[in-house]
């Protein structure tokens, strides 16, 4: 399928998020049913913001303030960041420019994606390969487009 930027314009949700190392062994981060929505829009602006499900809400019951420990589980488990894209179409990669991040190492970053778009509405966006802990990694985000 003939990868064009236009056809990435939208608001899509996440259908699965992992992670499968050199050996093929696959792992889920945020869990198996973590959520969440990447949006690009016309104007070269994207945001994602992914979560994990069961997080709890602070005792307090406030917006800003909780203790240490529910603040740093909160932020365990979600990511979110937004910025500038652009997309090299005949290379099928997408780049995101990381102007505000959940994750301060993130910002002012600048991450390629390759993208594969597929017939039934959904797009499958992949990190190059990385070495963690001396193993190469690939990251695999699947999002359905939003109706």
């Amino acid at each position: 399928m003939d990868f064009k930027k236009e056809a990435l314009v939208g608001t899509w949700s996440l259908v699965s998020y992992h992670v499968t190392d050199d050996q093929g062994n696959k792992t889920y981060p945020m869990g198996e049913d973590c959520s969440g929505f990447i949006m690009y829009h016309p104007d070269g602006y994207m945001s994602a913001q992914m979560m994990q499900q069961g997080r709890p809400a602070y005792a307090s019951g406030s917006l800003h303030t909780g203790t240490q420990e529910e603040m740093a589980a909160a932020a365990e488990g979600y990511l979110a960041y937004c910025g500038p894209y652009e997309v090299d179409e005949e290379k099928q990669i997408v780049t995101h420019h990381m102007s505000v991040s959940m994750n301060p190492t993130w910002l002012g970053d600048t991450q390629p994606r390759y993208v594969k778009l597929k017939e039934d509405d959904t797009i499958e966006i992949s990190s190059p390969p990385i070495i963690v802990d001396g193993k190469e990694q690939q990251t695999t985000l699947v999002w359905k487009r939003t109706k």
